[in-house]
């Protein structure tokens, strides 16, 4: 049908404009991300570029939805703004009418948008976090940035390591500081080398010094050493049997109940169902009076799609904390959204009904009010009768 297919069209180009635009800043934004977990540490400099994949994937959901929203509204906006909507209103065909159009186009959007919640949602996370730990568990000075100074975690050691380019396992020009309540201590190592003991990073320097400064009186000691070890970082290898929740398979979170996991679920399945209810949310979102200058109908869209997403977030938090179950959970909101909008629709609908005449009925003309109707009888035979212009006085001519 010609209505359905210009409708599709209309749709699919402005799908493709919004998601360019979206994945060109959400990428951006992640990369900005990516290069400043590398600069901390948290990532291998050489898999940069495949934590961002990661990453990337893990938002593209959130990507689809954002864009499939932006684009029912714009289209159906710029509809209304050059009044085909009124043209189509006139026909006969209501706004419900722009359902199936809409839900057809969206429909492998919508199913890219399952399958990346369920299968490829996990996976990245699982390979992203699998990727920082691989990085965190290395024996080697690699994973510490040569030629910087670092912080601990809670502010009170501050080391400098410079790489030793004949062995990626070692360093040189080791300086370390380290503060505490009463005492300030500065140690120095022409060497030293990375490992893993009980658990925590330690720092073994050969052949150095260490300074001390007592801050109550002022006193100073200078200690040399053979062979000194310092903790680094105090961060421990997350044990493999507990995954965060975000890194396992949907089935495993069906399988294996907790809040925990029934907070994921309520994630993965509430894009899925947000989803759906923000396209049939546009449809109803976007009537616009075309005789207004500015379209505030897009800033709206937005402002909704942020209030809905921070809702799903807050029904998995609740999830979470054991306050709502999964199922009542999900029917709350996205029950609720989906009620919301057909309400929507149907004021809509009932608004477009009494603004434009029904198909086939033509309107009744006005009538000419303050005239009389009078009839006039035929002149008689041999009798003209000249206009107000003509002149009364023509001879030969009966009056």
């Amino acid at each position: 049908m010609l209505f359905d297919s210009t409708v599709r069209k209309e749709l699919a180009r402005s799908f493709g404009l919004a998601f360019v635009v979206i994945l060109t800043i959400v990428v951006t934004m992640l990369l900005v991300r990516s290069l400043g977990m590398a600069a901390k540490g948290t990532v291998a400099p050489q898999h940069v570029l495949l934590s961002l994949g990661y990453l990337a994937l893990a938002q593209l959901p959130v990507m689809l939805s954002l864009s499939l929203f932006v684009a029912v509204v714009m289209s159906l906006g710029r509809m209304y703004k050059e009044s085909e909507m009124t043209i189509w209103f006139a026909s006969g065909l209501g706004l419900t009418r722009f359902v199936r159009p809409v839900l057809t186009m969206a429909s492998p959007v919508l199913l890219v948008v399952a399958v990346l919640m369920t299968i490829v949602w996990p996976w990245s996370n699982s390979n992203s976090a699998q990727l920082r730990e691989q990085f965190e568990q290395r024996g080697d000075l690699s994973r510490v940035a040569p030629g910087q100074f670092q912080t601990s975690n809670d502010g009170s050691r501050v080391f400098f390591i410079e790489r030793d380019p004949a062995d990626e396992t070692a360093a040189r020009n080791v300086f370390i500081m380290n503060n505490t309540e009463h005492l300030e201590s500065v140690t120095t190592s022409a060497r030293g080398a990375l490992q893993y003991r009980n658990n925590q990073r330690v720092l073994v320097l050969d052949h150095g010094q260490r300074n001390d400064v007592d801050q109550r009186n002022g006193d100073k000691s200078v200690a040399r050493f053979q062979q000194y070890q310092v903790v680094v970082d105090d961060e421990v290898m997350r044990a493999g049997g507990t995954r965060p929740p975000k890194t396992r398979a949907t089935l495993d979170l069906l399988v294996d109940r907790s809040p925990q996991n029934d907070g994921e679920l309520a994630w993965r399945f509430g894009m899925i169902l947000g989803c759906v209810n923000l396209v049939l949310l546009g449809i109803g979102i976007s009537a616009t009076n075309p005789r207004r200058a500015s379209n505030w109908n897009l800033l709206f869209a937005l402002l909704a799609f942020i209030v809905y997403f921070n809702l799903i977030n807050l029904t998995q938090t609740w999830v979470v904390g054991n306050k709502m179950k999964l199922g009542p959970a999900l029917l709350a909101l996205h029950g609720g959204a989906f009620v919301v909008t057909m309400l929507l629709l149907l004021w809509r609908e009932q608004g477009a009904r009494l603004g434009a005449p029904r198909s086939g009925v033509v309107p009744p003309p006005p009538e000419s009010p303050g005239y009389d109707e009078t009839v006039f009888a035929a002149p008689p035979a041999g009798v003209v009768i000249a206009p107000a212009s003509m002149s009364t006085s023509t001879p030969g001519v009966p009056t």
